[in-house]
């Protein structure tokens, strides 16, 4: 190797690092946030919110659904929606920070009775007549899994403003507000949307 050849060799790396590199990870910084403030996607761990959401499924989640934050912080820049009764949401567990998807069952001001599985929001009961697997949450109809019985029941409590209150659609397999409290709405960071994988049937597109 000639003393020019070792001369020219780390000028074409630098020259390469600045021509492809660096707009490669510009790329994957812009892609990074866009997930952290876009959309993400969330896999579910657990049979907790069946039939809704089954082990193993793949889901889109709207991260714009209820606020956009600031890359890579919880610092809110644009408030753009409040969680409502009926969405399945991703939050972090009150207890240990673990992140869960389970389903908003009553936000600020809801008077809430859970008996045997089935919800009442301020003395009305969402159990359809015609089907008490089926729960009414006016823009949607959840099916429920009563298979294992309702979990504990919730006699008659108000959240209060700023708190939601999760619940598992597998009601007596959830491991779901009842153990781990109400959570502030303001946490509630992302909205699942679609379910784009499941184990199975493979590449799907089914909305929540």
């Amino acid at each position: 190797m000639t003393a020019a050849t070792a001369e020219t060799e780390p000028k074409g790396l630098v020259h390469w690092l600045k021509k492809e590199a660096m707009p490669m990870a510009v790329m994957l910084g812009l892609l990074l946030a866009a997930r952290d403030t876009l959309a993400n996607h969330y896999q579910v761990p657990s049979g907790s919110m069946e039939p809704t959401l089954m082990p193993g499924d793949r889901v889109v989640v709207d991260m714009r659904a209820y606020g956009v934050r600031l890359p890579f912080t919880n610092k809110e820049l644009l408030h753009t929606g409040e969680p409502q009764r009926g969405d399945v949401a991703v939050f972090n567990s009150p207890l240990d920070g673990t992140r869960l998807i389970k389903r908003v069952a009553a936000v600020g001001g809801d008077r809430v009775t859970l008996r045997d599985g089935h919800l009442s929001i301020n003395g009305q009961p969402l159990r359809r007549e015609d089907n008490g697997a089926l729960e009414d949450f006016g823009a949607r109809q959840v099916s429920l899994n009563l298979d294992q019985g309702g979990g504990p029941d919730i006699d008659g409590i108000t959240i209060p403003a700023g708190k939601v209150l999760m619940l598992g659609d597998y009601r007596g397999n959830s491991a779901d507000g009842r153990y781990f409290g109400l959570v502030n709405a303001s946490e509630v960071y992302g909205k699942g949307a679609w379910v784009y994988y499941r184990r199975g049937d493979g590449f799907t597109w089914k909305s929540l």
